[in-house]
């Protein structure tokens, strides 16, 4: 497989894995204008996948197709962040009356945004023309994206005694699976050596800043980022994404030949 197909199936698993897990808030929100706030965020992110597995399928050929890269591939082909394929539990769940966790949602949407801001901004200059493309689009989405989640997460940080200690929480559980960002694999160094990619070790000082000035107005502490660093990019994931898979996928294996 080409760099630029590895590259473009990395950004586009981000995106769908992502916009299912935020889907999952779907007629759950704890109000109804964020309910609908953070579906149209899914289907941003779905939106974004959709045009990279079609580029993808056009590197790939051999009949791929943005549907077959999306619903039938196994969770090792994945190449995914970690971070995002997470459920929406924290480390105050067990206290609450339903496993989903509005401040785990926030943080986690945060903390890639962030990312994510930076990445398609970059990749406007990338040699491939279509990426390009992707990324001027995508700009735009995920700077609302950035702004929504971050405006919460000041609310939520700086608001009760209940909202703290639960986006605080929230930050302590996923920051540790942000190292994933900052560590280059080859898949990446190829995309980024051909002028394809980004290199995002690059991007590292400006995230720092955003997430710290961010933090810092939520009265949130840093959480540490030690521990073990997730490989979910090189296909090494954690139980969750097989469970997501299956939901996700469900309906196209059952029906393979339908045509919509």
């Amino acid at each position: 497989m080409s760099a630029t197909a590895n590259y473009l199936l990395h950004l586009a698993d981000n995106a769908v894995v992502l916009g299912q897990r935020n889907a999952e808030w779907c007629g759950h929100g704890p109000i109804i204008e964020e309910d609908i706030a953070l579906a149209n965020v899914s289907l941003d992110l779905i939106g974004q996948a959709r045009l990279l597995y079609q580029q993808a399928a056009i590197e790939l050929g051999g009949g791929a197709t943005e549907d077959k890269l999306a619903y039938f591939r196994d969770v090792p082909d994945f190449r995914n962040y970690t971070l995002l394929e997470l459920p929406h539990h924290s480390a105050l769940v067990g206290y609450a009356k339903t496993d989903l966790d509005y401040g785990t949602t926030i943080v986690r949407n945060f903390l890639y945004s962030a990312l994510m801001v930076l990445v398609w901004d970059a990749l406007q200059q990338s040699k491939d023309a279509q990426l390009a493309a992707i990324a001027a689009k995508s700009l735009k989405e995920v700077r609302y994206h950035l702004r929504y989640s971050r405006d919460w997460l000041v609310r939520l940080g700086d608001g009760t005694e209940e909202s703290h200690a639960r986006v605080q929480a929230a930050l302590d559980h996923l920051m540790p699976y942000t190292q994933e960002f900052w560590t280059v694999n080859a898949m990446e160094a190829a995309a980024a050596a051909s002028g394809v990619g980004v290199d995002v070790s690059t991007l590292r000082a400006s995230w720092d800043t955003l997430v710290n000035d961010t933090l810092a107005q939520a009265t949130l502490v840093r959480s540490s980022e030690d521990g073990y660093i997730t490989r979910g990019k090189d296909g090494l994931h954690s139980e969750h994404l097989g469970f997501l898979l299956g939901e996700m996928q469900s309906l196209a294996r059952a029906h393979p030949n339908a045509t919509w």
